[in-house]
């Protein structure tokens, strides 16, 4: 895989098994294509067969790299240590959204994204049913199907913001502060249960913003440099900047530096 051509490369991979493995299953699965990896937690069969064939294809593409995938996290924990070690490390997502996909509802997403020396350096977040894909690479900027996006400067007032927070695993303090400033925000949606959807939302200016506490690092490692590179902002509650090797809780992503702290202290001040 030449340099220059890494998004293109990585896109098509994303699409072709979107193609060929996700989407024909989509509203296909019997009851044995669903199973219980932990409590609450689903995988279905287009989960481990999209992760296969990604993870075989970006070994070939680069013989020396490491695929991190979910499902081969699921089985064995330490392949986590690889985040913030050396060379080239892939984090893939092969369904993202699967509660979604195994309930037959939209939408879900197929996402990766390249860390080089433990550095976000390319990221990719593919809506096969909406046929968007968004990719960004440092040095180069964020796209969507092509076009660059770049997010707008400035931030209307709190209650003109609309976007979403993830309230179910907050911490009750949290979540009670998130009640008290809901009235407050134009908008608080209570979320599509895609991270890679809502990534994709803040992208398209249809958000501006989203609140998780849960942050897998196949789940936000994509969208959060998306959005970095669109010159947005992906930060803890405290300030600190998103990284994937980071096992904390809780992330805040805004379309720029002005909706985050208005934001963070509408939903989260004190």
């Amino acid at each position: 895989m030449a340099d220059d051509t890494l998004l293109d490369d990585v896109g098509a991979l994303l699409q072709e098994a979107a193609d060929e493995v996700v989407v024909p299953l989509f509203r296909k699965l019997d009851a044995a294509d669903v199973a219980e990896k932990a409590p609450g937690e689903i995988v279905t069969v287009a989960d481990r067969r999209a992760e296969e064939l990604i993870s075989a294809r970006l070994r070939e593409l680069r013989p020396d790299s490491v695929v991190v995938g979910e499902e081969a996290v699921a089985d064995d924990r330490d392949l986590l240590r690889h985040l913030d070690g050396g060379g080239d490390v892939w984090l893939v997502d092969p369904v993202d959204g699967t509660s979604n996909f195994a309930a037959g509802r939209r939408p879900f997403a197929l996402m990766a994204a390249l860390l080089s020396n433990g550095e976000q350096t390319a990221a990719w977040v593919l809506d096969p049913l909406a046929g968007l894909l968004a990719t960004a690479r440092a040095g180069d900027g964020t796209y969507l199907d092509g076009q660059p996006v770049r997010l707008p400067e400035g931030a209307p007032p709190p209650e003109e913001l609309r976007g979403v927070a993830m309230t179910r695993f907050l911490p009750p303090a949290a979540r009670e502060r998130v009640s008290a400033g809901r009235s407050r925000i134009g908008e608080l949606l209570p979320g599509q249960h895609c991270a890679g959807r809502e990534y994709l939302d803040i992208l398209t200016g249809r958000q501006q913003f989203a609140l998780f506490w849960r942050t897998l690092p196949w789940d936000h490692a994509p969208g959060a440099l998306l959005v970095r590179l669109a010159g947005g902002v992906a930060r803890r509650f405290d300030g600190s900047e998103y990284h994937p090797a980071d096992e904390g809780h809780g992330l805040l992503v805004a379309a720029n530096e002005q909706v985050w702290t208005e934001v963070r202290d509408t939903l989260l001040g004190d």
